[in-house]
């Protein structure tokens, strides 16, 4: 059987032990690897420490540079079924080469969340107002918006987004579809291992740095909540881990009040399930919260925001509680800390959500059949899509001679 390829283009190499993004492509990389595909992944991000290593999954990987022909040489020889650019960025970048290049590969765009949706709430937290639907119109906003009218397919990971985009917006639904994070179902077998209530101790919090909302959590949690739960719990204790810290959040370590910086965790979901109870109180943010959805898989209630809990919750239903006023907040954090017929409530409740939300059963092998059609229907599909091509049309005569330029500033150097 001859093998489809599918060629990734990562903005970065994924480090799944330091932020979902990470996780989130390996389980489409995993799934494509399911259904047979042959995976080439690349990026012009410089490998770190923590980056996966491909070679245990037997993928091929290829180094970039940006603004540079040899891309198109290398494109055009691999001769890809399917090109999956991993967020607007990177098809910003490489998408024109693609349909130049490469023109009968079926281009899809992994969103991992709208980041435009993301830069204006976190405009209007900094500005201390309330978020409205007119601060979505950015300049962010027209380039990612943009990036999904010149692809095949944009992949969706949150409900929420998906309405946004259909009802703001306007996006034909023919080109996105709804995925989002794909894993196992959680087992009695995994609930077993999960330590119970009583061999539990303390908060937690765990997230990547790079990402602006989890720094402003902590930043919040350390000023405006913990301050409130240590009157209630004097001897509370908070674990702050995270990979990429910056030293603002380091200097927030006081041992005397028991937030304790713990810097990067070897080993995430034992940090977790070793936890009572995951505080996230996030003020903006997009897409789906991996630190909530492993707090499920874990058996850790969590409290968190409305935000936070956006498009995870079934019907107000939580693995604990979400809410947005402080006192409330701190409120749902002790009840859960302090009862156990509370804790295992919610546990139960997280649970439910992760099976019914998540089980790649459900949503994988649907993806990879639609994926399928599209490939095999692409004259058809571009056609109905003549804006896009106006975009790609747009594109190709500003970022590409841009891109040209760049190249041939670089190679007189």
């Amino acid at each position: 059987m001859i093998q489809k390829r599918v060629l990734i283009i990562g903005m970065v190499w994924p480090e799944p032990g330091s932020s979902a993004a990470g996780s989130r492509m390996l389980q489409l990389v995993e799934l494509f690897q399911d259904h047979h595909y042959e995976i080439i992944f690349s990026s012009a991000a410089q490998r770190g420490t923590f980056s996966f290593n491909f070679d245990l999954l037997g993928i091929r990987t290829q180094q970039l540079v940006l603004n540079d022909a040899g891309f198109d040489l290398f494109v055009s020889e691999l001769n890809p079924e399917i090109v999956l650019f991993d967020r607007f960025i990177t098809e910003e970048q490489f998408g024109w080469r693609v349909a130049e290049n490469a023109p009968r590969a079926l281009r899809i765009l992994d969103t991992e969340d709208l980041h435009f949706l993301r830069q204006s709430r976190q405009l209007a937290v900094k500005q201390n107002r309330i978020f409205q639907d007119d601060d979505l119109f950015s300049d962010m906003a027209r380039r990612e918006i943009a990036s999904m009218m010149r692809c095949d397919c944009s992949i969706i990971i949150s409900a929420f987004e998906m309405d946004l985009l259909k009802r703001i917006f306007k996006i034909d639904t023919a080109l996105l579809y709804y995925l989002p994070f794909l894993a196992n179902p959680i087992s009695p077998k995994d609930q077993g291992a999960w330590l119970p209530f009583h061999q539990r101790k303390g908060y937690m919090f765990i997230g990547n740095f790079y990402h602006e909302p989890n720094k402003d959590a902590v930043q919040f949690l350390k000023k405006n909540i913990w301050p409130r739960l240590r009157v209630k719990i004097p001897d509370a204790v908070i674990y702050i881990y995270g990979a990429y810290m910056p030293e603002s959040i380091q200097q927030m370590h006081d041992a005397k009040n028991g937030f304790l910086i713990m810097g990067r965790a070897s080993e995430a979901l034992e940090a977790i399930g070793s936890a009572r109870v995951m505080l996230a109180p996030l003020r903006f943010g997009a897409g789906i919260k991996g630190k909530l959805m492993e707090a499920m898989y874990c058996g850790t209630p969590s409290v968190t925001t409305e935000i936070g809990a956006e498009a995870m919750h079934l019907e107000g239903l939580w693995n604990g509680t979400f809410v947005d006023e402080v006192d409330d907040f701190v409120d749902a954090a002790v009840d859960l800390y302090d009862h156990q017929d509370v804790w295992e409530g919610a546990v139960q409740n997280g649970i439910k959500i992760f099976n019914e939300r998540y089980n790649k059963a459900s949503y994988g092998p649907e993806f990879v059949r639609h994926i399928s059609f599209l490939v095999n229907n692409l004259p058809k599909h571009r056609q109905d899509n003549f804006l896009g091509s106006i975009f790609m049309h747009q594109t190709l005569s500003a970022t590409k001679y841009m891109s040209r330029w760049i190249e041939a500033k670089n190679s007189n150097q």
